[in-house]
């Protein structure tokens, strides 16, 4: 059988972030959170990372709009544990990973990157060139 890379994630953690996915985005969306700084802010779970030994696992979280981050952040942080109970009733694993929570910045970085492909520079480099013309 052949080795997998070292950034390459077998199919077991991969499943199991998704499910913890899932189950964490359940409990935020029923508001069982009672912290002030996540009241009434909505969060979006984008994906949950757990290691090969399936002890820890990192939630990517991005609250809507991007608003509060740092706030929402703090209060998932202090909240870990009774997230990690709740998860453990959600979620049927021998043992439930240690979750960390971090934001989730592909979307501003995926804006960037969009923003520097509508560049009048980049858009001209980008068009198709007409039959016969060959690039200089």
């Amino acid at each position: 059988m052949p080795r997998r890379g070292h950034d390459a994630p077998g199919p077991r953690p991969l499943r199991v972030g998704e499910e913890l996915r899932h189950a964490l985005a359940h409990i935020f969306e029923q508001g069982r959170l009672h912290d002030p700084a996540l009241a009434g802010l909505a969060l979006t779970v984008t994906e949950v990372r757990v290691s090969p030994d399936l002890k820890n696992a990192t939630a990517y979280v991005m609250p809507l709009a991007g608003s509060h981050a740092g706030e929402a952040m703090e209060a998932l942080k202090r909240a870990s544990g009774f997230l990690r109970r709740e998860l453990a009733q959600a979620v049927k694993l021998r043992v439930v990973p240690t979750i960390g929570f971090a934001l989730d910045t592909s979307f501003e970085h995926a804006s960037r990157i969009d923003a520097l492909l509508h560049r009048p520079e980049v858009a001209r480099d980008l068009a198709p060139r007409p039959e016969g013309k060959k690039k200089e």
